[in-house]
Formats: C-alpha cells, sequence, structure tokens
C-alpha cells in the first residue's frame, strides 16, 4: 500500500515553506485551473496532533447549486434516453448516440426549470473532511460568496488554523444560470 506523502514531515515542511513564502497561505494546485468561483489549492495545518497537508477545493454556493442541479437533470436524461451516457462523453463526441441531442438537452432543460420552481435543490457553507484522500486529508469547502478570492482562501485557512470557523447553517436557492456577475 502507497503511503500518503501529506503526511510526511518533509514534504509538509516543503509545502509550509511554499505557503509562508505567497503571503496568503495557501498554493495553487498546479494541474487545475482556477476560475471565481472555484479554486483548488494546498495548505499545511494540525489534524490529529500532527501538521498534514491540506488538499482543498474552494467552490462559491452557485456553482455547487447549479452541479447539483446538472447532475440531477443529467442522471434523468440518462434514464429516458438510454444511449445517452453523459455530457462528459457528449464532448468527448462518443455520447447521444440515438441521435437525439435537441431532445435531450430540452428535457433535460425541462427538469432543471421543474426543480427549480419546486425549489427542490438547497445548497448551505459546509467543510468536509476526507482524511482518506490520496494526498494529505482532503477538505471541500462551499462557501456562500461571490467569489473565491485569494483574501477568502485565506481568511477561511487562518480561521480553519484557528479553530474559529463559523459556517452559515442556511440553505440557498439560485436560479439556474445566475452567476456572480449578473
Amino acid at each position: 500500500m502507497k503511503s500518503n506523502q501529506g503526511f510526511d514531515p518533509e514534504v509538509v515542511l516543503a509545502y509550509k515553506e511554499k505557503c509562508a513564502r505567497n503571503g496568503f497561505g495557501f498554493v495553487q494546485h498546479p494541474e487545475e485551473e482556477r476560475t471565481p468561483e472555484y479554486a483548488h489549492v494546498y495548505f499545511t495545518a494540525p489534524y490529529e496532533n500532527r501538521e498534514v497537508i491540506f488538499d482543498t477545493v474552494f467552490y462559491t454556493l452557485r456553482l455547487q447549486h447549479e452541479s447539483e442541479l446538472l447532475q440531477i437533470a443529467e442522471e434523468m436524461a440518462m434514464e429516458k434516453f438510454p444511449g445517452y451516457r453523459g455530457v462528459e462523453e457528449e464532448e468527448d463526441g462518443d455520447g447521444e448516440e440515438d441521435g437525439q441531442p435537441g431532445e435531450i438537452a430540452m428535457f433535460m432543460g425541462e427538469v432543471i426549470l421543474s426543480l427549480e420552481e419546486e425549489e427542490t435543490v438547497m445548497v448551505q457553507e459546509h467543510a468536509d473532511i476526507d482524511p482518506e484522500a490520496e494526498f494529505g486529508v482532503g477538505l471541500d469547502v462551499g462557501l456562500h460568496v461571490e467569489e473565491i478570492s485569494d483574501d477568502t482562501i485565506s481568511a477561511f485557512i487562518q480561521s480553519y488554523k484557528a479553530k474559529t470557523v463559523r459556517l452559515d447553517p442556511t440553505l440557498y436557492f439560485f436560479r439556474y444560470g445566475d452567476s456572480a456577475d449578473d
């Protein structure tokens, strides 16, 4: 079994030094594209009485809400259209063998509108830990902010290390396609 390098003291020390150099207390994941509503970063903090690397994904609640709506619509489309294998397959040119792309898109749009009308999908701030991550400890953070900025990430990390994180328990609903720019 391969050991988790995010717990190795030498690796942790190297990341801790990188994080300290940038002034914000974290480093961006080198292979993931950052957007105004999403960031994948690493930072170091105590976990079970030792310093480890946290492999952390930050995103806005609006982005999470939209992702959940799309996932539900896609699952329902795959049930209704057996040849449809999902958006990723479609983007690779392998989906929609039954030749109904317009019908599938229309169906998914109707599902999303129905879910919105019923306010079926609600999201709330969270910080979920995954101790079984491949590298360090996984941390999945959804925040009710317009943008995942360096300052937002830094403030969260500081409060996380100080054990003063306060997450909003309010359930939020967004309209599909609403963006931080609207």
